[in-house]
C-alpha cells in the first residue's frame, strides 16, 4: 500500500505524523542518554564503595586481611571495581553507537522531511494558482457572455423601434458584434485554461503528490527501521559485557569458596597465643585451725627466709618496687572462687615488665619483652626477617656499586672509580650495622624459642653476647615473672651474682630520679599486711599520702613517710585526690 494513492488528500496529517515520528526518535535518544548517565553514576558509586572498604595502608585493617574471609572480601572489592568498569563500558558504547548516531540521523531526517514537504507545498501552490486562473477565465467568459446577450437584445430592440435612426441601429449592431466576439474569445481562453488545469490537476494527484508521499513513506519506514536497530544495539551493548560481568561474579564465588575456617582459626591461635601454660591446681586451705597466709615457695619473701641473698637497692632506704598482678581486694575473702581466678587468667593482659616502664610509662621495649612469649617470638621473627631484607637490599646496592667501579676502572672516561669509594664504604658500614642488629634479635629469638616449652626455665631479657655491645638495653626490662599462689609476681633467681648486678643497675636507675610528690591522701578501710617486695602494710583507719593512682591493675602507691612507701590494694583504701596537685590523673 502506497501513501501516494491511499493518502493523496492527507497532506497535513502526514506532516503531523512524520513530526511525531521524529519526536519519538528524539525521546528514545533522551532515554538512552539518561541510561548512560545512570550507568556512569552507578559505576562511580561502585568504585567509591569499593575504595571506602579497601584496607588502609600501614594500619591494623591491613593485618586483618591475612584471614581467608577478609581476603575473599578484598577480592570481592577488586571484582567490584572490574564490575564498575563494565558499566562504564556500557555507557561509553551506548553513547557512541546509539546516542551520537541517532542524533546525527535525526538532523538528516529533519532536513529530508523539510525538503519533501517543501516540494509538496510548492505543488499545492501551483495547482492552486492554476485553479485561480481557471476560475478567473470562467468568470470572465461568463461575464462576456452576459454582456453579449445584453448587447444583442439592445440591438434587436433598437432595430424594431421605428423611431430610432439608422445610425443608432448600426451602432447597436456593431456593439453587439463586439460583445459577441469578446464572448467567443473568453470562451476560447476559458477552454484552454480548463484543459491546462485538468492536465496540471492530473499531474498533481497522480504524479507529483504520489511521488512526494512515496518518498515521505520511505523516509518514515527508514526511521522505524533505524529505531528498531538502535533498540537491538541497546540490548547487544548489555549482552557484550555479560560474559565479563559473569567472570567477575564467578571470581567472587571462587573467593567465597576459598574461605577456610580452619585456616582462620589457626591464624587466630598464631595471633593471640601467649605461650603460657594454664594455671595449676588450687591448694586446699584448712580453715579448721588458724594459720598464716601461705607464701609462694619461690617468692622473694620466702627466698629471704631460706638464706638466699635478697635484692637490695643500696644507698637509699626507700623501697624499690617490683611489678605484680592483682591481689585479693576483699579482706573477708582471701581467696577468690576458682571461676573468678580462671576468668581473670583468661582475660588478663601482659603486665609491664620493667621498672622504667612502670615508673615512667615508657614505650615498648626493644626486645618486645612486654609481650607474652609466643607473641614476642612472632615479633622478633618479623624483625629478623625485616633486617635480613634490608641487609639483602644493601648487599645488592654494594654489588651494583662494585660493578660500576669495575666499569670505571676499565673505562676511565666514563667516570672516576675513586668517587665511589665513599659510597661503597658507607654501604659496607650499613651492612655491618644491620648484621649486628640482626644478630642481636636472632639471639633474643633463640632465647625465646628455647624457653617457650618450659615455663619454669630461667628467663633473661638480654643475650650475654650483646651486654657489652648494648649496655643501655640490658637495663630496659626486668626478667620474666612467675605467678605465685598468693597472686603476686616474684622473680626466679638461680645465680646470686646476677641478682646483685641487677640490683645495682636498678638502683642506679631509680637513684637518678626525685621522690614522687603526693597527689592526695587516703584512709585505710581494712588492715593489709604487705608481705611481698614492693607492698606496704597498713592498719585500718590509718591516713597516708597517695603518690601514684591505680593505673588499672588494682594497686595504689602510697607513702607513710620519706622512707616508707609501697603498693596497697585499691579496694583497701579510700582515696582523696588533690585536683591541684601535679600529676593528679584518673586512670580508668
Amino acid at each position: 500500500m502506497s501513501w501516494g494513492t491511499e493518502l493523496w488528500d492527507q497532506f497535513d496529517n502526514l506532516e503531523k505524523h512524520t513530526q511525531w515520528g521524529i519526536d519519538i526518535l528524539e525521546k528514545y535518544i533522551k532515554f538512552v542518554k539518561e541510561r548512560t548517565e545512570i550507568e556512569l553514576s552507578y559505576a562511580k558509586q561502585l568504585r567509591n564503595l569499593a575504595k571506602k572498604y579497601q584496607p588502609k595502608k600501614n594500619s591494623k585493617e591491613e593485618e586483618e586481611y591475612r584471614y581467608t574471609a577478609c581476603k575473599a572480601f578484598l577480592s570481592t572489592l577488586n571484582e567490584m571495581n572490574d564490575y564498575a568498569g563494565q558499566h562504564e563500558v556500557i555507557s561509553e558504547n551506548m553513547t557512541s553507537n546509539i546516542t551520537v548516531e541517532l542524533a546525527r540521523y535525526v538532523q538528516e531526517l529533519k532536513q529530508e522531511r523539510k525538503s519533501y514537504f517543501h516540494d509538496g507545498r510548492k505543488a499545492q501552490q501551483h495547482i492552486e494558482i492554476c485553479w485561480k486562473q481557471l476560475e478567473s477565465s470562467k468568470r470572465r467568459f461568463e461575464r462576456d457572455c452576459k454582456e453579449a446577450d445584453r448587447a444583442q437584445q439592445y440591438f434587436e430592440k433598437m432595430d424594431a423601434d421605428i423611431n430610432v435612426t439608422k445610425a443608432d441601429v448600426e451602432k447597436a449592431r456593431q456593439q453587439a458584434q463586439v460583445r459577441h466576439q469578446m464572448a467567443e474569445d473568453s470562451k476560447a481562453d476559458y477552454s484552454s485554461i480548463l484543459q491546462k488545469f485538468n492536465h496540471e490537476q492530473h499531474e498533481y494527484y497522480y504524479t507529483h503528490i504520489p511521488n512526494i508521499f512515496q518518498k515521505i513513506q520511505e523516509m518514515e519506514e527508514r526511521r522505524i527501521v533505524r529505531i528498531g536497530e538502535s533498540m537491538k544495539t541497546y540490548a547487544e551493548v548489555d549482552r557484550q559485557v555479560i560474559p565479563i560481568i559473569g567472570k567477575c561474579l564467578d571470581e567472587i564465588v571462587k573467593a567465597a569458596e576459598s574461605i577456610d575456617q580452619k585456616n582462620d582459626s589457626q591464624l587466630v591461635i598464631e595471633a593471640y597465643k601467649s605461650g603460657f601454660e594454664p594455671p595449676g591446681d588450687i591448694e586446699f586451705e584448712d580453715y579448721t585451725q588458724p594459720m598464716k597466709r601461705t607464701v609462694s615457695d619461690n617468692s622473694l619473701s620466702n627466698s629471704r627466709g631460706e638464706g638466699k641473698p635478697e635484692l637490695k637497692f643500696g644507698g637509699k632506704s626507700k623501697g624499690k618496687l617490683w611489678p605484680f598482678i592483682k591481689k585479693n581486694k576483699s579482706p573477708k575473702q582471701q581467696k577468690e572462687p576458682l571461676s573468678h581466678r580462671f576468668n581473670e587468667f583468661m582475660v588478663s593482659k601482659p603486665k609491664i615488665h620493667c621498672f622504667r616502664s612502670l615508673k615512667r610509662g615508657g614505650a615498648t621495649p626493644e626486645d618486645f619483652s612486654n609481650l607474652p612469649p609466643e607473641q614476642r617470638r612472632k615479633k622478633l621473627q618479623q624483625k629478623v626477617d625485616e633486617l635480613n631484607k634490608e641487609i639483602q637490599k644493601e648487599m645488592d646496592q654494594r654489588d651494583a656499586i662494585t660493578k660500576m667501579k669495575d666499569v670505571y676502572l676499565k673505562n676511565p672516561q666514563m667516570g672516576d672509580p675513586a668517587s665511589l669509594d665513599h659510597k661503597l664504604t658507607e654501604v659496607s658500614q650499613n651492612i655491618e650495622k644491620l648484621r649486628l642488629e640482626a644478630q642481636k634479635f636472632e639471639a633474643w629469638l633463640a632465647e625465646v624459642e628455647g624457653r617457650l616449652p618450659a615455663r619454669s626455665e630461667q628467663a633473661r631479657r638480654q643475650s650475654g653476647m650483646f651486654d657489652a655491645q648494648n649496655p643501655a638495653t640490658v637495663n630496659s626490662c626486668a626478667q620474666d615473672r612467675e605467678s605465685s599462689p598468693d597472686g603476686s609476681y616474684t622473680e626466679e633467681q638461680s645465680q646470686e651474682g646476677e641478682g646483685k648486678v641487677l640490683a645495682t643497675d636498678f638502683d642506679d636507675e631509680f637513684d637518678e630520679e626525685e621522690p614522687l610528690p603526693a597527689i592526695g591522701t587516703c584512709k585505710a578501710l581494712y588492715t593489709f599486711e604487705g608481705q611481698n617486695e614492693g607492698t606496704i602494710s597498713v592498719a585500718e583507719g590509718e591516713t597516708l599520702y597517695v603518690i601514684e593512682e591505680d593505673k588499672g591493675d588494682g594497686w595504689t602507691r602510697i607513702r607513710r613517710n620519706e622512707d616508707e612507701e609501697g603498693y596497697v590494694p585499691t579496694s583497701y583504701v579510700e582515696v582523696y585526690l588533690d585536683k591541684n596537685a601535679k600529676g593528679a590523673k584518673t586512670y580508668i
